[in-house]
């Protein structure tokens, strides 16, 4: 019993000891420091799916077709989404496509993936910023690598690939990251047709009025008048003379009958 008790002092006598040194230690440490809280991290932006953009917009599916069947819609939603510099896409109308159906048939699959990245600049442009590019940056390289040259008139964007000028139409969807403008031709790079560039027709000469013949003035009248046989003043002087001839021959008869008479009484 003695043992225990002894055993149980010991135990007691540990526990204060051990209680005691941390609250000796403790009393002189600093507190420690309080961290402000860790900022919020920023919004993801909202995931821009152009796929749904140009199905509800257009009519632009002949366009969406080819960027679907070429795998070229993967690579422009890539630098939608995952990129800091965004995309710019001008998407042709369906009608543009009426007329390129054997051409664009004559393509290889890698040729027809550089035509729809010819509709697209790895940067995203506003409206505005074309005034800037076409007086400063203009041309500028495509996804394709093939230039484009951009003029500005007083707020419409001209477009030039030398095959094709058009303009921007309107615009499907323009917020940071991600442009899209509709334009009304396929634009064709003179690195995939040539650089045989056929002449722009010229415009078709103003129909020209039938112009009758020209009335007849009154100054004609009076010369086609004045020229006509029965006002001729030949004429009228001939048949003057005449008319004395035949008088003098009666009064000399009559004068001459007159001394006959008087010589025969």
């Amino acid at each position: 019993m003695m043992i225990s008790m002894a055993r149980t002092v010991v135990l007691a006598f540990i526990c204060f000891s051990s209680f005691w040194a941390l609250s000796v230690s403790g009393a002189g440490s600093p507190p420690a420091p309080i961290l402000p809280p860790a900022p919020a991290p920023a919004p993801m932006p909202d995931y821009v799916n152009i796929t749904d953009l140009l199905s509800v917009a257009g009519p632009f599916h002949t366009f969406l077709n080819y960027l679907v069947s070429t795998k070229v819609i993967d690579t422009f939603q890539d630098r939608a989404n995952n990129t800091e510099e965004g995309i710019t896409i001008f998407v042709p109308k369906d009608s543009a496509f009426t007329s390129l159906q054997t051409p664009l048939k004559n393509l290889t699959n890698d040729q027809l993936k550089s035509l729809l990245l010819f509709h697209a600049l790895p940067h995203y442009y506003s409206l505005s910023d074309f005034k800037n590019l076409s007086t400063q940056v203009s041309p500028v390289n495509s996804l394709a690598g093939y230039p484009l040259n951009f003029t500005d008139d007083s707020g419409t964007v001209h477009i030039n690939s030398q095959w094709t000028l058009t303009k921007v139409s309107s615009s499907v969807h323009a917020s940071d990251p991600v442009a899209i403008y509709q334009v009304d031709k396929v634009l064709l790079p003179t690195a995939i047709f040539g650089t045989d560039i056929p002449p722009t027709a010229a415009p078709a000469p103003a129909p020209v009025k039938d112009i009758g013949p020209a009335a007849d003035s009154p100054g004609d009248k009076d010369e086609s008048a004045s020229s006509s046989p029965t006002s001729s003043p030949s004429t009228s002087s001939s048949f003057k003379i005449v008319n004395l001839g035949m008088l003098s021959h009666l009064i000399l008869g009559f004068v001459a009958g007159g001394i006959i008479s008087v010589m025969s009484l």
